[in-house]
């Protein structure tokens, strides 16, 4: 299942055998039933909440491993695992099993003059490599999304999760074998860089990569893999308040879009306010988010209410504008109304979330049709951008890029589809 290669030489040894076992496994699973698949994902789930304690006690070392190397608060936050939060992750098999299998959907078809009848459905993509940083439960909604796909996985997950992860997968593992399925469904990939350099370059062996993390592992993946990649891309998501804005809406949105978990690529980075407005709505949102313990980065307009409110904050940098901070961390902007907004965005969004506080219809409107990201927000928070709470049952990552996939991914990204061609003998 793992192993840890020395050589260039030994790292694409040991991924093209983990690519092959995945391959042979990804052929059983092409073919299982829903039933099949739903039963070896309950299995998965009940194995991992059995053994929580376990998987407690090997996170703990990966949580001590990161504070003694100097491990950000949100990085720590990423890899915690609780009781809590291994229930969690089991649920969230549990509801992948309760969604509908993609595979064998037809997505169109048709009979055509000749007689031909035509329709191309859901299949599965193959062999899967899954490559992330400190996030123990991507190890699992990976392996489960690929599961309910009909796709072996290989994860290559941070090594600072290396402990919690080996047990996740074994557990998982050993529950599909207790279902008379393939363990090499799931595949863990240890080692460094040049694992990473050999999966990357496993054209043929693996079908697609999909990076999860940060912007220096996802800008790695796109450039150097030679297998087709799925970006999952940085989440500088703005909140932008309109000056017809109910600014107890207003305040509730941003306050959560920045504290609800600031250590996701939806939190929100940025909160943008209209100048109509920002004398009347800055002294009630800077007093609420410093009361969570945000630090703010202020352009000079907010410096000066920021002051007047009793509230402290920092001068914005030119480079604070597009800083995924990952932290409670905010940058306030004033901008010269919606246009001034999306001009913003424009030049400082990852094409992530984009969120409006707004109580006219136009101004929404224009701020759905003309910003240009994966999701888009009316009077809600950017948290919302997330497979789970889409009623996508868990996500594989979010997307950023515009080819096949856009958005929070779950089953039907990690499909591809074939097309189907039924005559009676017709000859062209």
């Amino acid at each position: 299942m793992t192993a840890t290669p020395t050589t260039d030489t030994d790292s694409k040894a040991i991924v093209a055998d983990l690519a092959a076992k995945a391959r042979v496994a990804a052929h059983t699973l092409a073919l299982l039933s829903r039933a099949d698949k739903d039963a070896a994902l309950h299995a998965m789930a009940d194995a991992l909440e059995a053994a929580t304690p376990q998987i407690v006690a090997a996170n703990t070392e990966d949580l001590q491993r990161g504070r003694d190397g100097g491990m950000t608060q949100a990085l720590l936050d990423r890899l915690t695992l609780t009781d809590e939060r291994v229930r969690a992750i089991a649920d969230a098999l549990r509801d992948i099993a309760a969604l509908p299998d993609p595979v064998g959907e037809i997505v169109r078809g048709s009979t055509l003059a000749n007689g031909l009848q035509i329709r191309q459905v859901r299949v599965p993509m193959g062999v899967v490599g899954m490559i992330y940083e400190a996030r123990p439960n991507v190890t699992v909604d990976a392996a489960g999304l690929g599961l309910k796909s009909g796709n072996a996985v290989i994860l290559r997950g941070g090594s600072a999760a290396a402990s919690s992860n080996r047990v996740l997968v074994d557990l998982m593992r050993g529950a599909l074998e207790s279902r008379g399925l393939p363990a090499d469904a799931i595949g863990l990939l240890d080692g460094g860089h040049e694992v990473v350099a050999a999966l990357l370059t496993a054209r043929g062996q693996v079908d697609l990569l999909i990076p999860r993390g940060g912007a220096g592992l996802i800008q790695r993946v796109v450039a150097e893999s030679t297998v087709p990649v799925i970006e999952t891309g940085v989440g500088i998501c703005h909140v932008y308040i309109d000056k017809a804005a109910d600014f107890d809406k207003a305040v509730n949105i941003a306050v959560n879009a920045k504290t609800h978990r600031p250590s996701v690529c939806n939190a929100a980075e940025t909160l943008l306010v209209d100048r109509a407005v920002a004398d009347e709505f800055l002294p009630k949102v800077l007093p609420a988010l410093t009361e969570q313990g945000v630090e703010l980065h202020t352009d000079s307009t907010a410096s000066a209410a920021a002051a007047q409110a009793g509230v402290a904050s920092t001068p914005a940098s030119s480079q604070d504008w597009d800083t995924e901070y990952l932290a409670l961390t905010m940058n306030i902007g004033i901008v010269d109304g919606i246009d001034g907004a999306m001009e913003h965005v424009r030049a400082h969004g990852t094409g992530h979330t984009e969120a409006i506080v707004t109580e006219d219809r136009a101004a929404a409107r224009r701020w759905v049709n003309e910003v240009d990201a994966a999701a888009v927000m009316v009077n809600a928070s950017t948290r919302f951008t997330d497979g789970g709470e889409f009623g996508f049952g868990a996500e594989i990552g979010i997307s950023t890029q515009k080819l096949h996939a856009r958005g929070p991914m779950a089953l039907p990204e990690l499909t591809t589809t074939k097309w189907i061609v039924e005559g009676d003998g017709q000859v062209r």
